[in-house]
């Protein structure tokens, strides 16, 4: 406890000795009964405002080392200002298993572990329901623009095509975000939004209080359901109605640089790329004519999805007065053009590194942006990542690694040792219920109608997997519910994932470097999701709000964002958060 006293008025030199002279011995004894009632404690940082805004900005597949490695085409004013400016962590990793869109951003979002939040995985086997679900559909909540669902017969994201309905709301979400407590702890008074071109990227982090809008492929517009809204605001209208998308029309993606800027100058055609119709495996990227039906998905496999994300978000900023008054507003910005790039090309291409060099442009755009609208002194901003990315088998093979691999999954019911497994168990008919990595799903009510137990099959079926080349590790929920595993990093990675109404019954690991690479039916270069570090290991980085710059080495995770958002204004933390404030950017 620290005991401070301060005078108040004006006091002479002579009248200042008298005081001493007199209570010297008194308050020294008094100083000695305090200290010695009392343990140091540290100076607190001196109060100041809350932030006026918190702009928290997620890259989607940001691996840690991918802005460093790529720093000799990045500009002065985006990463280049956040790491002279800020404080950069740069030893934060993932603590669950599953790194995948959804799992990452609402870790980032509640502080907390799939295990506790509940969103495992961007498509889980809803057992009541007997189909795989999306995790943010909800058919209570429609889109507000007709035809801006999902259009299967384009979509390249299987997780996005496994919803039934076109309605999308948080209420999936089994913990409170971050900005759900903001909203509670200024008694709703703080503006709170979300905006990516994923609605997963959108909706996570918006929370069940604020607002999200997302990039409909379908309609080439940013929309909503009436979760949030009845009708859209004007605002939103307007920028709709300017076609924004369509100006990209006739054009193609383009070097920013010359090509002998770039670390893979000369790498740009590798046969392991892949070849999206229409887009090809070289610059220029064609987007293709507007009226194309691949046309809006070719502009989010490149830096054109952040592009209009930024122009979105710059008009939201205006419209919504954000960070005009004494109240924290809160915006969460989730870039994935990084993410689409990476599963098309890799991490380790002439694409990647030029969409890099155009995300820090476009990052520097908005920080510009903010500045002029809010200032940064009264900005927090965070930056990381929902995961990183694997390097695809066939730039690791080229550089001379081996065991890198794609992973066959359709044969694997069909070997032999599967067939043994079931004549072992006195077990007839189909045993696995679905499969979506990571988990497998069995049949629980065949296994209860033939008397089987379930523990006993799991536990037989993953020793079958194990069997596999490919697979590091099959670990059975039986093992998970009842603390029989030994405590090693990966398996307490998958328990960190676990959660025992969407679980599936057995977890399978692939090896370093070996990943299932089927987008049902497109091959593509690279596919993250794994415990590696590779996928784990992501920035974080705080700036703006005055905060002084440094580098911290020490291990922490992403988890540790929201609590200390928390802390900074004051709030209770989210309900579920087992992440630590970070000291540093407390002032402590």
């Amino acid at each position: 406890m620290v005991v401070a006293i301060a005078f108040k008025g004006r006091f002479t030199t002579q009248g200042i000795r008298m005081i001493r002279s007199h209570r010297l011995l008194s308050q020294a004894a008094l100083i000695s009964c305090l200290f010695s009632a009392f343990p140091l404690a540290p100076v607190l940082a001196e109060e100041r405002e809350p932030p006026r805004l918190i702009l928290q900005i997620t890259v989607d597949a940001l691996r840690a080392d991918m802005p460093e490695r790529y720093r000799a085409v990045l500009g002065e004013s985006g990463f280049r200002w956040l790491w002279d400016n800020g404080i950069t962590y740069n030893n934060a990793n993932y603590q669950h298993a599953n790194t995948e869109t959804i799992v990452g951003h609402v870790s980032l979002a509640t502080g907390t572990t799939p295990s506790r939040h509940g969103m495992i995985g961007n498509v889980w086997f809803d057992r009541e329901q007997e189909r795989l679900v999306y995790n943010i559909e909800d058919a209570d909540y429609r889109l507000l623009t007709a035809g801006a669902d999902v259009d299967d017969q384009t979509e390249i994201d299987p997780t996005q095509k496994a919803a039934s309905a076109d309605g999308r709301s948080p209420k999936a979400i089994l913990t409170s975000t971050f900005s759900d407590e903001l909203a509670l702890h200024f008694n709703g008074q703080s503006r709170i939004f979300g905006v990516s071109v994923k609605d997963r990227g959108a909706v996570s982090l918006a929370g069940q209080t604020g607002k999200a809008f997302w990039f409909s492929k379908a309609s080439g517009e940013f929309v909503t359901s009436n979760y949030y809204y009845d009708a859209y605001p004007d605002w939103v209208r307007e920028w709709n109605e300017k076609q924004l998308a369509q100006t990209y029309a006739g054009k193609s993606w383009s070097l920013l640089h010359s090509a002998s800027e770039y670390l893979f100058g000369k790498a740009d055609d590798q046969d392991y790329e892949t070849d999206f119709p229409g887009f090809g495996r070289t610059f220029p990227h064609p987007w293709g004519e507007g009226d194309d039906k691949y046309f809006t998905t070719r502009l989010t496999l490149s830096p054109a999805g952040d592009e209009l994300t930024l122009d979105f978000t710059k008009a939201l900023i205006r419209a919504e007065a954000l960070g005009q008054d004494r109240l924290t507003d809160y915006l969460s910005v989730s870039f994935s053009s990084t993410d689409y790039v990476g599963h098309v090309f890799g991490a380790s291409s002439l694409e990647s590194e030029d969409n890099l060099a155009r995300l820090d442009r476009t990052l520097s755009d908005l920080l510009a942006f903010v500045d002029d609208a809010v200032g940064l002194e009264r900005t927090l901003i965070v930056l990381s990542a929902d995961h990183g990315q694997p390097e695809v088998p066939g730039h690791l093979h080229a550089r001379g690694f081996q065991g890198a691999a794609y992973f066959d999954v359709e044969g694997v019911d069909k070997l032999p040792v599967f067939s043994e497994l079931k004549k072992t168990l006195g077990i007839e008919g189909q045993l696995v219920e679905a499969f979506f990595q990571p988990y497998i799903y069995l049949d629980q009510q065949l296994m209860a109608e033939q008397g089987v137990d379930r523990g006993r099959v799991e536990q037989a079926f993953a020793s079958a997997l194990m069997q596999l080349d490919g697979i590091a590790a099959a670990i059975p929920s039986s093992a998970l519910r009842t603390g029989a595993f030994p405590g090693i990093p990966v398996i307490d990675s998958v328990l960190h994932n676990y959660h025992p109404k969407r679980s599936g019954d057995i977890y399978v690991v692939f090896e370093p470097n070996v990943f299932i690479n089927d987008f049902d039916g497109l091959e593509v270069a690279s596919v993250h999701g794994s415990p590696w570090r590779y996928d784990t290991h992501v920035p974080v980085i705080f700036a703006g709000y005055g905060l002084k710059p440094a580098t911290i080495s020490r291990a922490i995770t992403p988890y540790d964002i929201a609590p200390t958002l928390s802390a900074l204004i004051g709030a209770k933390q989210p309900s579920g958060a087992t992440g630590e404030t970070l000291a540093e950017v407390l002032g402590q």
